[in-house]
């Protein structure tokens, strides 16, 4: 099997508009959490989001294609950038129709839909923008990568809700393994602070209506009640091995293994026993060549919202059964809220930079333990410790579970 590694990262995020202020803000224990200003949300059940400051589309691209571009796809393009770039791709050097992309979106454009659907309320059918589809269907963020970096290859966008970016990165492994494709830029991107977006998942009782930013999104813990909406987008560059290594590519590390299953249980809640992602994480670590007890770390949904978090716990119990009390288990999510259809881009991100630096970020704002939820999520401070691998959960709207292992790359 033709094994993938990962060349470059690209994350615009609300602790910062590149991987290094994002990392820095996680090892810093930051969190991004503030009164919504996109829109006044005084009548809103929810008040606190973690939106992304001082992004310019401008900056990342021409002026005219950012204005051809709603939120979301300008943070991938503008994440896409910063992966490609750190890649040291060159396209006049590669096959363009080797190269493709995969970058997924839960929701696309609702500033599209709220702004169309008003005017179409007060002028009628006709003022609506001839661009109103292309604007905000979600699979743009892909085509809009692909035209900007001339990308001919395939061009995927999986959307499995909060499992989105996940799964994208796990089918462009898979592109690769497969002979599909010698890179892929693989990710995630959302931008869902919107009247209707918060106003929707609040209906849905999914998020958390405090007012204290140290205490809104607080995954596992016993006061947890759900959780906060974040936006931004996380894009990885993943690369046949043999190609890298022929053009001199910078290794940051391997992706080893992938798990995708379904639940087939119900439209938000996980299975209560957790046997689904239960066996999502099994089948990433089987592929991986990895037995239960060999894992130490996992970076978890951790969305903040009860059913989810016991969900998980007992899903890595049964998997892992008492090892699971030897384990390092974080929420990424603690610090910038829940990207929906990006978390599990950022989330990888994330985990390729633990690797890296030997070191599990905390999960912030964890303050009171549940009895129920009953492993070590690495609280109050973030650990140094020795890592050779790392797995990252995603659990999606509809039962859409996936899991990606990641790993230090071994030359071996």
């Amino acid at each position: 099997m033709r094994r993938v590694v990962i060349t470059g990262m690209g994350a615009i995020t609300p602790l910062g508009l590149n991987v290094e202020e994002y990392w820095k803000g996680l090892k810093e224990g930051q969190t991004a959490f503030g009164e919504i200003t996109r829109f006044d949300s005084r009548e809103y059940k929810a008040h606190l989001a973690a939106e992304v400051k001082g992004f310019q589309g401008k900056d990342y691209m021409d002026f005219k294609a950012a204005k051809r571009m709603e939120l979301f796809c300008q943070y991938a393009v503008a994440a896409a950038k910063e992966a490609f770039l750190q890649s040291g791709l060159d396209m006049e050097r590669e096959d363009a129709y080797r190269v493709g992309c995969s970058i997924g979106s839960g929701i696309g454009s609702l500033q599209t839909v709220e702004r169309e659907h008003k005017k179409l309320l007060e002028k009628g059918p006709n003022r609506v923008n001839p661009l109103m589809v292309p604007l905000m269907i979600s699979n743009m963020a892909a085509g809009n990568v692909s035209i900007q970096f001339g990308l001919k290859g395939k061009s995927l966008n999986v959307v499995t809700a909060c499992a989105s970016g996940t799964h994208c990165i796990g089918e462009a492994y898979r592109s690769i393994q497969a002979g599909d494709a010698e890179v892929m830029l693989a990710g995630g991107t959302e931008a869902s602070i919107t009247p209707v977006g918060v106003a929707g998942f609040a209906a849905l009782t999914a998020l958390s209506s405090s007012t204290d930013p140290k205490r809104c999104s607080i995954p596992f813990d016993k006061e947890r009640e759900g959780f906060v909406m974040g936006e931004g987008a996380g894009i990885l560059v993943l690369e046949e091995l043999e190609h890298a290594k022929q053009r001199g590519a910078h290794i940051l590390a391997e992706v080893l293994g992938y798990g995708a299953t379904s639940d087939a249980f119900h439209i938000t809640s996980p299975r209560e026993d957790g046997e689904g992602a239960a066996k999502c994480m099994e089948y990433a670590l089987k592929e991986g060549g990895l037995a239960p007890e060999e894992l130490f770390y996992i970076n978890a949904h951790g969305t903040g919202t009860h059913h989810n978090d016991l969900f998980e716990t007992r899903a890595i119990k049964r998997l892992f059964g008492e090892h699971a009390h030897a384990m390092k288990i974080n929420s990424t999510k603690s610090m910038i809220g829940h990207l929906l259809g990006a978390a599990g881009a950022v989330e990888a991100i994330a985990c390729v930079k633990e690797l890296q630096e030997n070191y599990i970020h905390e999960t912030a704002g964890y303050q009171v333990p549940d009895e129920d939820c009953d492993l070590d999520y690495v609280a109050g401070h973030g650990e140094n410790m020795e890592l050779s691998y790392a797995l990252s959960n995603s659990l999606g709207f509809g039962g859409h579970n996936a899991s990606l292992l990641l790993g230090k790359y071994r030359k071996d």
